[in-house]
């Protein structure tokens, strides 16, 4: 008869986003190397083996040698080397001691052990929400970068379990709720808004587990292809309407300055007079040539003369 699993059990299953956070977490191990720190350990436990081995053979002590071979163990599993960006959680009877580090710590034996080595530098954690709804009930896929890091490495191993997994799946639901509250045209317009806001809430709720969220940047936001071709549309339309509107109040512009131009030459005959002789000379400028005055023009003229003789 098969036992039946609880139903709060953790499955086993494995999905793309723990593939995502597993493989940030094997590059995080990849770039920095404890062979160093781990080779210390060995020779100063090494070290101690030996004085004790040495006086063990200028003594002729077989009680010696054990002793030292005791205190090299011991001196092994108290000591550990904590790199400059890391730092160790101490804890003593099971409970919580101290936060170690950096350089060589030493710890009680049998009573204290490191149970963590956090690292405390920035960080950085890919993320997407597939299918998201924005307020206008369009689905997008967005992709985003977030960047954070631990400044309390006690309460990052106290309070949560894996804090790395905890900080994917807050980022992720939270760009969630904050594209469920924007319309669709506004996510050209309201990205660096839409960080700002998404960085505040995560930072919010990340802040008692001893986490700091630095930033949060879009990267992609993704809109189906029938919508884009109706949004191109929309925006081809907009700048239609809008170079008809400029083209109107230039043209309601030009007509003011025309009839404001004709009350002025209603008033005085000779701004009208001068007017056609300006017309008369540009037509002949260029080129040259014959110009045929009608009799008003040339009675224009006259009356222009005697105004110049009076």
């Amino acid at each position: 008869m098969s036992e039946k699993k609880p139903y709060f059990d953790e499955r086993d299953e494995v999905s793309a986003d723990d593939v995502v956070i597993a493989t940030e977490a094997q590059f995080d191990e990849t770039t920095t190397s404890r062979t160093g720190a781990t080779a210390l350990r060995w020779v100063l436990t090494l070290l101690v083996c030996a004085l004790f081995a040495g006086a063990a053979w200028l003594l002729q002590s077989l009680a010696v040698a054990i002793v030292g071979v005791l205190a090299a163990g011991v001196l092994f599993s108290c000591m550990h080397v904590v790199l400059e960006w890391e730092r160790s959680v101490v804890l003593r009877f099971g409970k919580f001691n101290r936060v170690a580090g950096p350089g060589l710590i030493f710890m009680i034996p049998l009573v204290e052990y490191s149970a963590a080595t956090v690292d405390m530098r920035m960080r950085s954690t890919a993320f997407k929400a597939e299918h998201v709804l924005t307020a206008d009930l369009v689905p997008v896929n967005v992709d985003a970068v977030l960047f954070w890091t631990v400044w309390d490495a006690g309460k990052a191993c106290s309070e949560v379990k894996n804090y790395v997994r905890l900080v994917y799946w807050a980022a992720q639901t939270t760009l969630r709720d904050v594209m469920g509250a924007v319309n669709i045209a506004q996510l050209s317009t309201r990205r660096e808004q839409i960080d700002r806001e998404v960085a505040d809430i995560l930072e919010r709720k990340t802040n008692e587990w001893g986490i700091t969220v630095v930033s949060v940047e879009i990267r992609d936001i993704e809109i189906p292809d029938e919508l884009q071709e109706s949004l191109s549309a929309e925006a081809r339309a907009e700048r239609e309407y809008n170079a008809r509107v400029i083209l109107a109040e230039v043209e309601k512009e030009i007509s003011e300055m025309f009839v404001d131009a004709a009350r002025t030459y209603g008033r005085e005959d000779a701004a009208l007079q001068l007017r056609a002789m300006s017309f008369v000379s540009d037509s002949v400028k260029e080129k040259g040539g014959l110009v045929v005055i009608p009799s008003a023009l040339s009675e224009a003229f006259e009356g222009l003369e005697k105004l110049t003789k009076g």
